[in-house]
């Protein structure tokens, strides 16, 4: 009863049934095509912008450890070459793979018959593995320089003068090891 009489109270309006149950479909109107365009144009002219963030380059002497939300993504580092990171989430550290050398300054050592000897060197190392030296060193050529002057140390510390004069392979040999 009620339904016919809103038939009836429409009729009188100028309405029909088939106005009232059909919609507005595809059309977007003034407001919404202006709002596609903009989005494609926001689109079209920050996509080279959004592609220099995400895509990263590493050298052939260079390996890249990537940290996804503060957990390494895989087991192995990535690069050379070019590689995907995600903005905002992941973030990378760039190891070098080449030989290093640095001079250890002179160190005052006191060998085992009690004699002051002024002895320096040289050390030369590589990164074998990228993951490790980032991973568990908080940095890692720092650490090799101490590491470096406490082996001298205690090598030559172990040594009298006269073996420390003539056996300078045999030093050499220890400390590498």
């Amino acid at each position: 009863m009620e339904m016919e009489d809103q038939v009836e109270s429409q009729k009188r309006r100028g309405m029909s049934k088939e106005d009232l149950i059909s919609e507005r479909t595809g059309s977007l109107g003034a407001c919404g095509w202006i709002i596609v365009i903009l989005a494609g144009l926001f689109t079209v002219l920050l996509f080279p912008i959004t592609i220099w963030f995400c895509l990263k380059i590493v050298q052939e002497y260079e390996r890249a450890v990537i940290f996804r939300l503060g957990r390494i993504t895989d087991r192995k580092p990535k690069g050379p070459g070019i590689f995907f990171v995600l903005p905002c989430t992941d973030s990378f550290v760039k190891v070098d793979l080449r030989t290093i050398s640095f001079d250890i300054p002179p160190q005052e050592i006191l060998t085992k018959d009690s004699v002051t000897v002024s002895v320096d060197g040289v050390v030369y190392f590589r990164v074998s593995d990228p993951i490790a030296s980032v991973a568990n060193v908080t940095n890692a050529d720092f650490s090799t320089r101490l590491l470096a002057q406490t082996t001298l140390r205690n090598v030559l510390g172990t040594k009298n003068l006269a073996e420390v004069l003539s056996d300078r392979e045999g030093i050499a040999h220890s400390m590498q090891v």
